[in-house]
């Protein structure tokens, strides 16, 4: 299941989902969170925009390059969207498969290429009032090249 929506999600709803699978042996999930402080600064909001429909096609190629890799019985990715708060849930990474193995490395892949790759625009808003737009770091781009074969 892939979502991007501007309502929060149930973390318990989406493991239960994942858990009525047969032959799962390991399920593995990531929620991010809006963070308060991000290169030093504090910020007080963030603002995510996308494309829809291509957002939702970049996300499922995502998921699919992670099932060419590894034993994926299931999968979510959600993705939250518009003005969020500190500490609001923003994406929500659920993996089950038979073994363990799989599923952390199927999550970390998707998280990786999610925080690269995906279709977002992030604006955060600092408390002094100000706005920056923000692009994946050269560390999230480095991460995700431990990926490429």
């Amino acid at each position: 299941m892939i979502s991007v929506q501007q309502q929060d999600f149930n973390q318990q709803s989406e493991y239960e989902r994942l858990r009525c699978q047969s032959s799962i042996g390991a399920i593995v999930t990531f929620t991010g969170l809006v963070r308060d402080i991000n290169d030093g600064y504090s910020v007080s909001d963030l603002c995510l925009e996308h494309y829809p429909g291509m957002t939702e096609k970049s996300l499922m190629n995502i998921v699919e390059q992670a099932k060419s890799r590894w034993n994926i019985i299931a999968s979510t990715v959600i993705h939250r969207v518009g003005q969020l708060s500190i500490n609001d849930q923003i994406v929500f990474v659920g993996i089950a498969s038979q073994h363990r193995g799989d599923a952390f490395a199927a999550c970390e892949f998707i998280m990786d290429y999610l925080k690269t790759e995906a279709p977002f625009w992030k604006k955060e808003t600092m408390e002094s009032g100000e706005s920056k737009w923000v692009d994946a770091r050269e560390s999230d781009h480095k991460t995700r090249s431990k990926w490429v074969m």
